[in-house]
């Protein structure tokens, strides 16, 4: 696709902001603790890293100053905040979309801006993860980073601005704002999700994301899906290494059972949650909701045997799709759901073969006409180039939070 990895990334980020340290010390390699790079100073576990010689180097990004930030977020107005988390929050800001310089409220492009809790150490691993992945990795599908702040204490990252927010918010959230999404755009949205991990994959690659989720997919203007949130990113096995061992990191409900039980983890890890992600758009149900009724709590746990039977998918299919998909469709979807869910990471596919599968669904012949009814949610068909979407910036939505609120769960065995 035109991406190249400027230089692999060696990282190893056992902690995620809001996250904990999962109860069971699953055994963790030391020796997976690689060095960042020749240009970086390598850090022990043992204690904080500070030192701006820790960030790998890259062209791609700008070094900005606190006070620049400052200005570019109305010195972090509370009226700025697009989202809050366990790790800080995240604000509303404006740069020169050149020179990048911090610009008045409304003049150059808008920008989102992490700042991180400035009392919390772990914190600081994820932010230099996020940088060290992101810094080097440029793809469409993956969340673009524009820079960073290391001054003091204060720990800051800047990205592009997602105005739709997260699919998190779309799929689950109630309110006037976030209308359900259409099928069309579930697929959508599936598609590029999954070209994302696949290029995080690839031989050239060779990451593994750990931390697939709802959340962590954001939406541009026109529904384009960017994976957001490096901080539990890893380098995948090298060599005759068949996995890297790691401490248990992610959120529950996402994570493999492979990856549970032993702390080996392998690229099928991110096609196993990959499949949870995918029968939440299916459902328009939550990995985990301990408010839906006994023996429902655990979707995957609940849904797997009515996914395999054509009389009983309707059971699981969000009833606000009613109508939008052909069942031969909804039913393509359900299996490869299922061949990711797989309890043996060796049947799952891989991400190349999930792209392809998803592909080759969205430009079915067997389409219900129905499917037009898109044009509902911001979705013009034209017959002859496929779904076009409408550009809506999340200005005309003055008050609303369009971005994700950072959120992340502990994950516990």
């Amino acid at each position: 696709m035109g991406i190249c990895l400027s230089q692999q990334v060696k990282a190893e980020s056992p902690f995620s902001c809001g996250t904990e340290v999962n109860s069971r010390n699953v055994s963790e390699d030391g020796t997976q603790m690689s060095n960042w790079s020749s240009k970086a100073s390598s850090f022990s576990m043992s204690r904080t890293p500070r030192s701006e010689g820790e960030i790998l180097q890259s062209s791609n990004l700008k070094s900005f100053t606190f006070g620049e930030l400052k200005t570019a977020t109305r010195n972090f107005r509370p009226d700025s905040v697009l989202g809050e988390g366990g790790f800080g929050s995240v604000f509303k800001g404006w740069v020169d979309e050149q020179s990048l310089a911090a610009s008045k409220p409304g003049i150059g492009i808008v920008v989102a801006v992490k700042r991180l809790n400035q009392d919390g150490w772990q914190g600081h691993k994820e932010w230099l993860a996020e940088i060290n992945y992101l810094g080097q990795l440029r793809h469409p599908n993956l969340v673009k980073l524009i820079g960073y702040c290391l001054e003091d204490d204060h720990r800051l990252l800047v990205y592009e601005f997602m105005p739709k927010g997260s699919m998190e918010n779309h799929l689950f959230r109630k309110g006037s704002y976030f209308q359900p999404l259409s099928w069309g755009l579930r697929m959508k949205i599936a598609l590029g999700a999954a070209r994302g991990l696949a290029f995080l994959h690839s031989a050239e690659t060779k990451v593994i994301y750990r931390d697939f989720k709802t959340s962590n997919i954001l939406l541009d203007s026109n529904y384009n899906a960017k994976l957001s949130d490096f901080g539990l990113a890893r380098d995948g096995p090298t060599g005759d290494k068949s996995h890297v061992s790691t401490r248990v990191m992610g959120t529950y409900g996402y994570a493999a059972p492979e990856y549970l039980s032993t702390g080996h983890l392998t690229a099928k890890s991110d096609i196993y949650s990959f499949g949870v992600v995918l029968l939440e758009m299916l459902s328009g149900k939550k990995a985990i909701d301990k408010n839906r009724p006994t023996g429902e709590h655990n979707l995957v746990e609940w849904a797997k045997p009515y996914l395999t039977n054509k009389r009983r998918i309707f059971r699981i299919l969000d009833v606000r799709l009613e109508g939008q998909y052909s069942m031969g469709r909804a039913l393509k979807v359900a299996n490869l759901a299922i061949q990711c869910l797989s309890v043996d990471p060796k049947l799952r596919p891989n991400m190349d073969e999930v792209v392809i599968t998803l592909e080759q669904i969205q430009d079915s012949k067997d389409k219900s006409d129905n499917d037009q009814k898109d044009s509902q949610l911001n979705l013009h068909v034209h017959p002859s180039n496929g779904p076009r979407y409408c550009r809506k910036s999340a200005e005309e939505a003055p008050g609303m939070i369009a971005y994700p609120r950072p959120s992340a769960s502990p994950l516990h065995a």
